[in-house]
């Protein structure tokens, strides 16, 4: 397999163009043959234009790529290495939804032949590949995996917004259905990955790998934003105490503030639901989990508080949100927890400004029922910095003064105005 790729005899498909699926399939198409296959003409229309709908990557990222942007399903039988990068989401009840990643196989199903690799790259619990999308598979197919097929996981790593550590610099994990498949899929990915790959010994271990890392990075930040509340009830500021902890050559470095996003807010929940089938009832994971998921209400609350003990009319009063995208310089605004801050602001009948120069207002509207401001106002009551976008940083005390009210307040949840404000009042973690 490896070897007809690479002398472009045979074609490699990215099966799901988004955040994941784009920057790999590029990557891919400076080596060998491929298919960029999504669902949504629109999207498909705009690449076959050199441009991302995630505008994650910029015009020159498409240059010198061998690719066929398609939605059919007869170019995708071209293929012989499928990689599935769909996303994976979960419900309003946080239960695992495994929709698109069984659409996926359903389509790998039409279309796979004898002979041919696919490999999944969504975020899934231990057992989901082989237990949930393989049967998929062989059913449409009428083939047998290690048989007539060979399946493997390589879970992705993609940090959107994040130039530093991209698929080339980054270690890849991957797995296969036995020794022969894994030492192709390790050749293939080692295409395009510089870093270099981990070789897991299977397919259940490479998934657990990839849902641990997210649940440990969600549980070190629960504990900062506990910390951090507790700090508030003592008047010391989170920040401050990181710094001075620091200092010591073995402290985690996290931070307290808002999980969202497609990865930390939701992965977790993967491994907790997989862990209830199984008769187990997981206590760390979903306190952190719980403790994350009420950050939003705890920073509206905060901001309500200080607005009711300085205006006598709650429903006149006005607040500023700056940043609706999950993290700083993105337009990405999935599993956005700012969503649910202005959720409860308004739930107390308080005026919701929403400012952000990545996000996209139909976007919001569509997803949240709020669209972007069209100019900022200058009397606010409050004004919330959730996401620290890069025009954000160099905003002095003057601006926030011109635009607010003498007794507001300025909630900076990123700590980036410590120190800087004096002319308003001043709220951090």
């Amino acid at each position: 397999m490896y070897q007809d790729l690479i002398e472009k005899k045979e074609k490699l498909a990215v099966i799901g163009l988004g955040y994941v699926g784009l920057p790999i399939a590029l990557e891919f198409a400076r080596k060998v043959s491929v298919i960029g296959f999504d669902i949504n003409e629109k999207r498909v229309e705009m690449m076959r234009q050199g441009i991302d709908p995630s505008n994650e990557l910029d015009k020159k990222a498409f240059d010198g790529c061998d690719i066929e942007f398609t939605t059919s399903l007869d170019v995708l039988r071209q293929a012989k290495f499928f990689v599935v990068a769909v996303p994976t989401p979960v419900d309003e009840h946080n239960v695992p939804d495994l929709k698109p990643v069984k659409k996926a196989s359903e389509t790998i199903g039409k279309v796979i032949k004898k002979g041919d690799y696919v490999v999944f790259e969504s975020t899934v619990y231990p057992g989901c590949t082989e237990e949930d999308c393989l049967p998929i598979i062989e059913k449409l197919s009428g083939l047998k995996n290690v048989v007539d097929f060979k399946l493997g996981y390589s879970p992705e790593r993609i940090n959107p917004g994040d130039k530093k550590h991209t698929i080339r610099t980054v270690i890849k994990v991957v797995s296969g259905c036995d020794a022969e498949s894994l030492e192709e899929i390790a050749k293939t990915y080692e295409l395009v990955v510089d870093a270099g790959v981990h070789r897991a010994s299977n397919i259940k271990v490479a998934e657990a790998a990839k849902i641990i890392e997210n649940t440990q990075r969600d549980l070190n930040i629960a504990l900062m934003n506990e910390l951090s509340i507790i700090f508030d009830k003592m008047g010391i500021n989170t920040f401050e105490v990181l710094e001075a902890a620091g200092t010591k050559w073995n402290f985690l470095k996290f931070s307290p503030g808002l999980v969202g996003g497609h990865c930390i807010g939701v992965d977790p929940y993967y491994l907790t639901y997989k862990a209830s089938e199984l008769g187990f009832n997981s206590r760390v994971i979903l306190a952190g989990r719980y403790i994350n998921d009420n950050m939003s209400n705890y920073v509206a609350r905060k901001v309500v508080r200080h607005i009711i003990s300085n205006v006598s009319d709650v429903k006149s009063s006005k607040v500023l949100v700056m940043g609706a995208t999950f993290k700083e310089n993105v337009s990405d605004i999935r599993n956005s927890k700012v969503a649910d801050v202005v959720k409860e602001l308004r739930e107390f009948f308080v005026n919701v400004d929403v400012v952000d120069p990545h996000a996209d207002s139909d976007d919001l509207q569509h997803e949240y029922g709020f669209g972007l401001a069209a100019e900022t106002a200058n009397d606010y009551d409050a004004v919330i910095v959730t996401v620290c976008h890069e025009p954000y940083a160099d905003l002095d005390e003057n601006y926030f003064a011109s635009i607010t009210k003498p007794h507001a307040v300025i909630a900076d949840l990123k700590g980036v105005y410590r120190g800087k404000i004096n002319k308003r009042n001043y709220w951090s973690f």
